[in-house]
Parts: C-alpha cells; structure tokens; sequence
C-alpha cells in the first residue's frame, strides 16, 4: 500500500479541489496490479456511490475515466452528455457534471470530479482543477497483502467482502483484548466489541454496498472489560476482485488516542453522514451540524438557517442563550433574522447566489448582524439540496481564528451533506405538522368553562413516522351541573383510526347529552363500533362528575385506571372495576365505580402513550405518573399537564386530561314534579310553582311569569306527547331555569305566522315573550324543553 504520508498528502491536494474548484467528488483512478485496470486511489468529498462511481474501470473501456486515461486528454461532460454515455446508464437520476483530466501523459491516470453546480465547472473551476492535477503525486498501487495471517503486519488486516472472514495482525487482537488462539476469524466477532452508536458507521466501511467517504478511514470506539470505550482508527481501501480472489479491504488499524486527531480527519465527516442519515427533523439536522462543526472548529456560536422563497428561517442557534448572540440579534430574539429578507443583506444573498463556502477573517468590512456573529472570523456556508439552495449555516468566532486549508475541506464536505439532510428533514417536518393538524382539528379546540372545576387537556402526537394516531380526550358539560370527562384510544396509527376517532369521539357526546347515565352511554359506544363492522376497537375512560355533590361514577372499557391527588397531596390509582374494549363484545358490561372528590381533589385521565414504552410496563408507568401528581403543585394545573409530559416516550401518542374539583360556590336550589295525566294537572302543576318559588324568596313579577311558562310547557306536553311528563326548577345564581320532560323526541315548533282564527300554536311565542332564553335538549329518548328567567328581586 502506499505510505501514510504519501496518501495523507494526495488526500488534502483533493480536499482543496472541493473547496477552490466547488467540487462535490474527487478522486484518482491508477493502473493497479494488472495495467489493463484503473482503480480508485483515493477520494475526498461525498460518497461516490450517489453519481454511479466504481472503485475501479477497465483501462480499455469506454467510460470517461478509461478514455481520459488512454488519450491523455481531459474530458468535460454535462448532464446531457452523461445521459448519453454508455457507462453513465448506471449512474443514478439527478443533475450533475463531470470532469475527467489525465495525470501526465497518456496511461498515467486521472483524476475525476464532479459537480452539482448549474453549468458545471466554470472556467476558474477548471483552470483550479488543472492546476491540481499538477499537484498529485500518484501513490504506488496498492500491494495485495498476503493470505498467511503470520506474514500480516502487525496492525493489518484483510476482510474478504464475500464471507466476512478476515485476518488481523497481532497488534489488531492486542487493542481488541482477543488471544490469537480465541479469535475465530471472523468479522462480526470485532464488530460485536463496537460501541452501539458507532456500529453504522463501522458497517458502511466493512460492506462493500456501504462504501462511502469513510471507506479507507474512521475513528470508531470499542467497549473495554473496565473504564470508558477505546478509540480506534481505520484505515482501508477496497481491492477489487481478480484473479479468483473475492474483493477485499485492507488496512491497518490503530489507536486513535495516540494520534493526532484534528479537524481534517474525514472520520468527522463519515460520523457526521451517519448522524445525518438518521436525523429526521430539522432540529435533528441542525444538532447532528453543531456535534460535528462547534467543537473540532473551536468556534463560539452556530446558526442553521432554511431558505424559504427570499427570506432565511433561523432553525438552530448554538449556544441557545440570548446573551451569547449580537444586541442586533438579540432585540428581536430568533426573529431579526428570519424577518429580513435575503436582499437586505447583500453579503449572505452573494454567497448563496454563488454557491460556494466564503471565509471572512477578523477585521473584515460586512453588515453589523454578520459581523458580530463572528467578530474573530466568520465562515458562510451555502446548504445546496436538489439543485437549489436549502440555507446557509454561519460559523462565527471572537478570537481572531486563522483558517487552515483543512478547515475549509471540512466545511465544504459538510455543506453538501447538511443540504440535503436539511431538505429531507423540512419535508419530514413539514408532513408531521400537516398530520398533526389534521390531529388536532379532531379534537376539542378549547375546553368549556365548568361550574366549580378547572380542566386542562395536552396532546402530543407520535414523533416516530407520519401516520396520524387516535388517541383523544373530551369534556361535555350536562344537566344539573354534571359533567363528563372522556379519553380514549382507537387501535392503530393511521387515517382510518384518526377518522373512527372522530366518529366515537362524536357518539359519545351525543349518547352523554340524551342523559343516559356512564354505562349506558358506554354500552352504546360499543354497540355503534360493532355496527360499524370495522377490525379496529378502541379503549375508552368515561367519568360523569356530579359538580354540586362532589360525586362520580367511572366507567372504564379497557382503558387505564383514573389517578386522584387528593387534597393533602396524597395519590390514588383508583381499583375501578372495568370492561373490555369498544367494539369487541357484543353483550359487554361496563360496571360504574363510585368515586368521591373533596374539593382540591386532581383527577387525571391518560392514554398509554405516557406510561408504557419499551423499556417500562404500564404498572411502572402508572406509579411513576401518581408520584409525579403527588409533587406538583395544583394550584397551577397547566403546569401540573406540563410536568407530566416532561420526558415522555414519543413512541405513541400520548392524550391527557386533568381536572381539579373546587366545589360550587353556590349550590343551586333544585325541585321536582311528577305531572300526573288527570284533569287537573295544569293546576297542580301551576300550585307547585307558586309554592316552590315562595320559599326560594322569588319576586312577584318573576313568579308570575314562571306560572305562565309552566302553563304553556305542561300544556303542550300532556296535549301533544304520551307517557310520563315531569316538572323540574332550579335556581342558579340568581337565574331561574323551568324545564318540562317528555317522552317525544319532537321538538315544539315556533310557527312562522299565526292568524286570528288560529286556536293553538301561541304557547311558544308567549314563552319566548316571557323568558331571557328557552330550547330543547333530548334527555333519555325523549325531551326537555326549558325556558330561563332572571329574578328582579
């Protein structure tokens, strides 16, 4: 193999052609072994695989590289001539040029380039790139290293890609804590010493799909029996197959800890490509960006920005402190950038406009929100995705920073990759926020405001994937001060559970205002799910507070226990009896537990989304979420929501409901009166009223008035409905409420225009007259029609 200098040397001349010649790709192809064979010597910039590249090319073919190396003259391809080149039918969509110069004569090599840059290499490009060629000292061909593990260098190594086995010297089972006479020569035994995060990494260097930047060096760390893991660096090249031998890579591999390690390692840019590949957020993006750039620069501060229309969007801002940013900066915190438009800032509109990574160094004449980012030096790098720009990340110091050739390789191999990663992240981002919309448009926009509680509700959807869950909470006000708090969680992650969701969510409030009581309601959930013949079934926790009496009934249909925090802070996963889930018994019993609330008292309702992951069962989840309602503070219950959350595994979706019972201020006055269907029941009725109201201290003009609207409303219902008919009034804060029940679920009609002649229909005008308010509500299969006044006195 060629010396370490020898290649370290041919490394960085090609690092410069990515920053002066604004390549993506370079790399050199020489004769190897067998003269009628070109391989790749040695490259810098992004995987070669994204253009269709192979290690090597018959030296008599018709590829570009063959044809540059046999003519001894450079060859300029566009987009259009690589489509129609023969050897580009492989190289995979996408616009780009290349650019093929010979290494001297003719049959000495080439050196490959490419670009992403409309038009390709301009004219200063290629003079650069000649000038490069120059430069290349070509390393000697690469030496097959020998099969006899014995003959091995100490620090060698040779992994056969179509098996897997691999011989190592004895330094290589010395770092790796393994006995010549227990290692079984096999790759995976090394690889299963990795460090998990660096483990990718390793694969892409150790199989042969995977060859990418790193394939010939990588700093990766293996776990040791005591004390933190080992680094260790690798350094290979891939032989290509011939003469019956499969392909291999060799190299050698050594401490890391003992070398030099500074930025122009291109192990950085191997671990940032890994961090890249993963990141699946924006923000994922621009953390994966500041691990990889902030500390081997030694620079103060990082901003990534995505380019939207004419205007830069600051996405990340390391470090996230105000202070550590300009005053021009600071004055409008996140927003004095992402508001001006590109134009306005002729420095960043340039560089974006050229494509091309510029480094100002201290001192330098720019615009004041510049120049103070990076009073010592500032760096600018360009993100180009697709064609196009993504954004820009600036890189500023405060100590004046001298910029190394080195440096610059780094951030350029960098701002490709931070491109493209960037375009597929606000893309990933830009679909998980459409679906959480859509999410949130199924479930209540604002709780109601309730008689004597407070409720908050949070919602955190699945950060994993971009299907919409169904999870979803709800909370329905009643008669007589009760109210209902429900949650729930539809089976799958997927549009047909969102849309079922939105259909129970929808039943339950329906079943709930008709007046049945939590079971009931429940059972006809279930019944509905059934009918609807879908596979999926749903979970569900139903508890019906009665506000005046501080009483409950719970009713759970496979759902988690409610949590109470009582009011001396002590917890209760309550033991409430329970059902099977919706939609999969057709005879299920849905038992209603009993629970008592003292003012102060927290229930909290949840789904599974927030105690149960892959590494906690729901018990465990259930008792951690009861201490944490036992440490907050109830007073606040939107931070009491917020802390719950805190940390919670997105691997689900996670629904929260929490309500803390005060107690009515003012119980109200409430009265009852069964209508008999005797001739007299009008009478009665009226009696009843005047009685009621006498002692509750109503005024005469008031009570007059409620005998009129209990005439008209008893009336109507004895004359035009069947069945049992009741009376009830009630007196809420000063507001008097008559409602009649029936069992007719016909609702009376206002007529439009009543004549002289006309005998009937003027009941419900003259109620209208008389009362503030008046409607119907169905109760049970039936109705209630109430009409409300407001006492004078």
């Amino acid at each position: 193999m060629a010396s370490p200098a020898t290649a370290d040397r041919l490394r960085r001349v090609l690092e410069q052609a990515l920053v002066f010649a604004r390549a993506a790709f370079t790399g050199v192809y020489t004769p190897g072994d067998d003269p009628s064979h070109l391989n790749l010597a040695e490259s810098a910039g992004l995987p070669r695989t994204l253009y269709g590249l192979r290690d090597g090319y018959p030296a008599t073919g018709a590829s570009p590289v063959a044809e540059a190396h046999r003519r001894g003259r450079p060859v300029w391809l566009g987009p259009e001539e690589l489509a129609a080149c023969p050897e580009a039918r492989r190289t995979p969509s996408g616009d780009f040029s290349l650019a093929v110069l010979p290494l001297g004569p003719a049959g000495a090599g080439c050196l490959l380039a490419i670009s992403e840059h409309p038009g390709g290499f301009d004219g200063d490009d290629r003079a650069c790139l000649e000038l490069i060629t120059r430069a290349i000292a070509v390393p000697a061909p690469p030496q097959a290293v020998a099969e006899d593990a014995g003959e091995l260098p100490p620090d060698t190594f040779s992994l056969a890609m179509d098996s897997g086995r691999v011989e190592v010297g004895d330094d290589i089972l010395r770092l790796f804590a393994i006995g010549r006479d227990g290692f079984d020569g096999r790759v995976e035994t090394l690889l299963g010493q990795t460090v998990p995060e660096d483990l990718p990494a390793l694969m892409s260097v150790v199989e042969a799909d995977h060859m990418s930047i790193g394939d010939r060096e990588l700093e990766f760390r293996i776990l040791q029996p005591s004390g933190p893991p080992k680094w260790l660096r690798l350094r290979g090249r891939l032989l290509p197959a011939g003469d019956g031998r499969p392909a291999r890579l060799v190299g050698t591999v050594a401490d890391a800890s003992t070398l030099r390690s500074d930025v122009t390692d291109v192990a950085r840019v191997q671990r940032l490509a890994a961090s890249l590949a993963t990141a699946g957020t924006v923000k994922d993006v621009g953390q994966a960006v500041v691990a990889a750039l902030r500390k081997p620069l030694k620079a103060d501060r990082i901003a990534l920005a995505e380019l939207e229309n004419d205007r830069l969007v600051v996405t990340v801002l390391d470090p996230p402190e105000p202070e550590s940013w300009p005053e021009v900066w600071r004055s409008e915190w996140r927003s004095e950038w992402p508001d001006a438009p590109v134009r306005a800032m002729p420095t960043l509109a340039a560089v974006l406009r050229e494509g091309r990574a510029r480094i100002w160094p201290a001192g330098s004449p720019l615009e004041p929100a510049l120049a103070e980012v990076g009073p010592g030096g500032l760096a600018v790098l360009p993100l180009p995705a697709g064609g196009r720009m993504a954004g820009a990340c600036l890189i500023g110091w405060d100590r004046p920073h001298d910029f190394a050739p080195d440096e610059r390789a780094l951030l350029t191999a960098c701002a490709g990759l931070t491109g493209q990663a960037l375009l597929r992240a606000h893309a990933f981002d830009a679909e998980h926020e459409l679906v959480g919309m859509l999410q949130r448009t199924l479930l209540p926009r604002r709780l109601p405001r309730l008689p004597g509680a407070v409720a908050v509700a949070r919602y955190l959807p699945t950060t994993q994937g971009l299907e919409v869950g169904g999870d979803w909470y709800d909370v329905i006000p009643l008669a007589d001060n009760h109210v209902a708090f429900v949650i729930g969680d539809v089976q799958g992650h997927n549009a047909g559970a969102a849309t079922l969701m939105g259909q129970m969510r929808t039943a339950l409030r329906a079943y709930a205002a008709e007046g049945h009581s939590p079971d009931v309601v429940v059972a006809h959930a279930n019944r509905l799910l059934l009918d609807m013949e879908t596979d999926l079934f749903a979970t569900c926790g139903y508890v019906d507070v009665d506000m005046e009496q501080g009483t409950a009934w719970c009713v759970r249909a496979g759902h988690l226990q409610p949590v109470l925090r009582h009011p001396d802070g002590s917890t209760e996963i309550v033991q409430a009896e329970g059902g099977p889930p919706l939609g999969v018994l057709a005879q299920a019993e849905f038992p209603m537990t009993p629970l008592r609330l003292q003012p102060g008292t927290v229930l909290a309702l949840t789904t599974d989304g927030l105690v149960e992951s892959a590494d906690s069962d729901i018990d465990a989840g259930m008792d951690r979420l009861a201490r944490a309602l036992a440490a907050a503070d109830p007073a606040h219950l939107g931070l009491v929501a917020d802390a719950l959350l805190t940390g919670a595994h997105r691997g689900d979706d996670v629904a929260l409901l929490l309500m803390r019972y005060d107690g009515m201020a003012v119980r109200p006055l409430r009265e009852s009166w069964t209508v008999w269907r005797v001739p007299e029941a009008v009478r009665h009725a009226r009696r009843f009223t005047r009685r009621t109201l006498r002692g509750w201290g109503v005024h005469r003009d008031t009570l007059d008035a409620a005998l009129l609207v209990v005439s008209e409303l008893v009336t109507n219902a004895l004359v035009h409905t069947g069945g049992p008919v009741r009376l009830d009034m009630s007196l809420v804060n000063h507001r008097l409420r008559l409602a009649v029940a029936d069992a007719s679920p016909r609702s009376p009609v206002k007529p439009a225009s009543i004549g002289w002649e006309a005998t009937g229909g003027r009941g419900i005008l003259l109620v209208e007259a008389v009362s503030d308010a008046w409607g119907t509500i169905p109760v049970s299969g039936g109705k209630q029609v109430w009409a409300d006044l407001v006492p004078t006195g």
